[in-house]
């Protein structure tokens, strides 16, 4: 297997909507952005590039079935190989990942991933119905299916299993929101209190508006090629930023659609499936016991049981032990508040039932920023400094792919440049992780990114 470098991204302007640009235009936006950014023209890198790969959750919002081969077309890559993956909300993690593998095989040298969604050419009300059809539409659907819904109950068992707060979940907003206030490309840019976030309008208890992601249009794209890849280019005239960023591990984990037929496993099943390393202490199999002890059962509906397995596979090949000590940073996928705060648990970042506690710590937050709140730890691995789906924008099919690029952005150490505005930089950041996330929790990926030589 061979080591795959993301050498560039590009990111469109996210958008509640684009009229200016059909999607086509909004994609080549971010892949041009990709190309010029390693210091070539579209047409060589065109003609170098040996395939590539494309992500959009739906055919609703575009009403165009085989929209990536419009976009293949109009990017100059037809008859080059193709292919469009699809996997709810984790499409763009899966584009990078899949890209990722043609690199690391051998069938590509230089691929392209890019993504997109525009979800503004319908109403609110319909998009929430089209993303809705990514539930069982033979159960769940029917009787009011909604991805809010679902959220607001599992987060609702949360607080029953271990007393989280919705001010630790607006916490998450706050953070997120404010972050995004120094990101150019983001949808939202705001400064929050605790206080807006709770009398924001209700949506599903206690999810408020500014608990919740919201519908975007935009486009991402990466660049990721192998060492013969990297010589061709530079061969070509092209500056690839220094430091090289390395893709050093991917992960997936996948769950039952439907919340219902998630198994529960017992204590013992617990520690030999899903336990990391890190965990393997005698305070925490002592921790966990007493919460089984107490009733808790794992994965229940408050946790991603995905999401733990496309963590604990990332790590193990990019040989990470303790993900809060070794990860500088996290871009992950905050649809709404609460995931983000269940999140932190599938991949270790604390134990289960300590995510509203760490959400509220600080130690998720960005150094240098005055985020107006009374945080008792320093910041120790910022999540989402991009402002993450909630603040930055949730165009599915980009999504992951902009974590990405962000990702990439971070180990070049050149936010500055990108953003012209260093708030947002992560300084002497070595590894970062991206994590995407589907549905209620049925596909996860995540993957590391490192600082190479």
């Amino acid at each position: 297997m061979r080591t795959v470098y993301a050498v560039s991204g590009g990111v469109s302007k996210f958008a509640k909507a684009r009229p200016d640009k059909t999607f086509q235009a909004v994609i080549k936006e971010s892949y041009d952005y990709a190309i010029q950014d390693i210091g070539l023209d579209f047409r060589q890198f065109t003609e170098m590039v040996d395939g590539s790969v494309v992500s959009y959750f739906s055919d609703h919002f575009s009403r165009q079935l085989m929209a990536g081969i419009m976009a293949n077309d109009y990017l100059g890559l037809c008859p080059k190989p193709n292919h469009r993956v699809e996997g709810g909300g984790a499409t763009g993690g899966i584009c990078f990942q899949e890209a990722w593998k043609a690199v690391a095989s051998g069938y590509m040298d230089i691929c392209a991933a890019y993504g997109f969604e525009t979800m503004s050419h319908v109403e609110t009300w319909k998009g929430n119905e089209f993303i809705a059809l990514a539930s069982d539409v033979s159960f769940d659907y029917p009787v009011g299916g909604f991805y809010s819904g679902y959220y607001a109950m599992m987060v609702t068992r949360h607080m029953k299993e271990f007393g989280t707060t919705v001010e630790e979940m607006a916490h998450v907003s706050v953070k997120n929101h404010l972050n995004a206030y120094h990101n150019p490309y983001s949808q939202k840019r705001n400064r929050y209190t605790i206080e807006d976030v709770r009398n924001a309008p209700m949506v599903a208890w206690p999810l408020t508006r500014l608990d919740i992601c919201v519908m975007s249009d935009g486009a991402a794209a990466t660049i990721l090629v192998s060492e013969e890849g990297l010589e061709k280019l530079e061969a070509a005239g092209a500056q690839i930023p220094r430091p090289l960023v390395k893709v050093t591990g991917i992960g997936r984990g996948t769950d039952a659609m439907r919340m219902a037929d998630r198994p529960h496993q017992s204590y013992d099943d617990f520690l030999k499936r899903n336990l990391l390393p890190h965990e393997d202490t005698a305070e925490t199999l002592a921790y966990y016991k007493e919460l089984w002890a107490e009733g808790f059962r794992y994965p229940g509906v408050h946790s991603f049981r995905a999401g733990r397995m496309g963590s604990k596979e990332a790590y193990k090949n990019a040989g990470i032990h303790d993900p809060l000590k070794e990860i500088d940073f996290v871009e992950l996928h905050d649809a709404y508040t609460s995931s983000e705060i269940q999140t932190y648990e599938d991949m270790g970042l604390c134990r289960y039932g300590e995510g509203g506690s760490f959400a509220a710590s600080g130690k998720a937050f960005m150094p240098g920023i005055d985020y107006g709140l009374d945080l008792s730890d320093d910041p120790l691995c910022p999540v989402n400094p991009s402002g993450g789906l909630i603040a930055c924008g949730h165009p599915v099919g980009a999504t992951g792919l902009m974590q990405a690029v962000f990702a990439i952005w971070q180990l070049q150490e050149s936010i500055e440049k990108h953003f012209d505005d260093p708030a947002l930089q992560v300084k002497d950041a070595q590894r970062g992780a991206i994590h995407s996330h589907a549905g209620t929790g049925t596909y996860v990926t995540v993957s590391i990114l490192e600082k190479g030589a």
